[in-house]
């Protein structure tokens, strides 16, 4: 059992959580990740079970902070390099979370998430999801271990299917070819016991990028990259990262809620030419955290 430091809400989130929590408890339980939790006393992060840490939301009022490590070494891994994810603890030492890589002979972007970092098989037991990208290398998906519906028998039960776990879109802006990207990140909403809606779509037409696409937002959560300010003395777009973000890249990122800008619901920079830091908060986990990380290193606008 890991103790974490708890990391107070500013008073305009509490405000704006319980606002928006009033307004749409009704509507649309996807909107209930605003309305803040009693305060823990002190609240723990339990790792011993990898696989269900990984996809369980942080818990609230906790900054998970964790790193990446990117492993370009071995005959091919600059053009496929292996991606770690460590969680960082207060008294320094790092615990592993995740494995990301990209495979190889496939017709779009497609990254295994695993569990054992010695093993990024799709048929291995440590395999919990992957992360596939559109031709043009834009839009992102984020996938669990289930079945893929199309090639699954129609009468096979839902809960079987895979889960949707994440969308992830880039957009040119106004600031530019060269300026950052604009990045849309949408998840499932979370229901009134603070657990993850499963969104299990048996076809495109009921993705979370289709869901978007059409402005069907229930039981769904649209994030937005924070808009980085030009620095004339640094001659870059910077954003906050308070410390934790020590390198200017047009990849660091900050995601937000449009209604509460102060409440980084994840963030994602460079350290070290491969080493990077990312941290999220409630209502996102640690998969769709680091599949969203992983998008940046891969989508076609985002490293322009």
């Amino acid at each position: 059992m890991m103790k974490m430091k708890t990391v107070p809400r500013p008073p305009s989130l509490t405000a704006t959580l319980t606002r928006h929590f009033q307004q749409y408890e009704a509507k649309d339980p996807a909107r209930t990740w605003r309305q803040p939790a009693p305060p823990a006393s002190e609240p723990a992060i339990d790792v011993d079970d990898l696989e269900e840490f990984t996809l369980r939301p942080a818990p609230q009022g906790v900054t998970v902070k964790c790193r990446i490590t990117r492993d370009k070494k071995g005959m091919d891994r600059g053009m496929y390099p292996t991606y770690y994810l460590h969680l960082e603890r207060e008294d320094g030492k790092k615990v592993f979370l995740l494995a990301g890589r990209k495979r190889k002979k496939s017709k779009t972007s497609n990254y295994l998430i695993s569990i054992d970092p010695t093993d990024l098989s799709r048929g291995g037991e440590s395999f919990i999801g992957k992360l596939r990208s559109n031709l043009m290398g834009t839009k992102f998906t984020v996938y669990d271990s289930g079945l893929n519906p199309a090639k699954t028998p129609s009468s096979l039960e839902a809960t079987n299917l895979r889960q949707e776990l994440a969308a992830i879109c880039y957009e040119t802006n106004v600031l530019g070819f060269k300026g950052p990207r604009k990045m849309s990140v949408i998840i499932p909403g979370m229901n009134m016991d603070h657990e993850r809606v499963s969104i299990r779509p048996r076809n495109d037409h009921e993705s979370l990028l289709a869901r978007w696409q059409n402005k069907s937002t229930e039981s769904v959560i649209e994030l937005h990259n924070k808009t980085p300010v030009w620095n004339d003395d640094t001659q870059s777009y910077v954003l906050n990262f308070h410390g934790r973000v020590t390198q200017a890249s047009v990849k660091n990122f900050q995601i937000i809620h449009d209604n509460d800008p102060d409440y980084i619901v994840m963030q994602f920079g460079r350290v070290a030419e491969d080493v990077f830091t990312m941290d999220y908060n409630y209502p996102m986990c640690a998969i769709q955290a680091f599949t969203i990380a992983l998008s940046s290193f891969d989508s076609k606008l985002a490293c322009e």
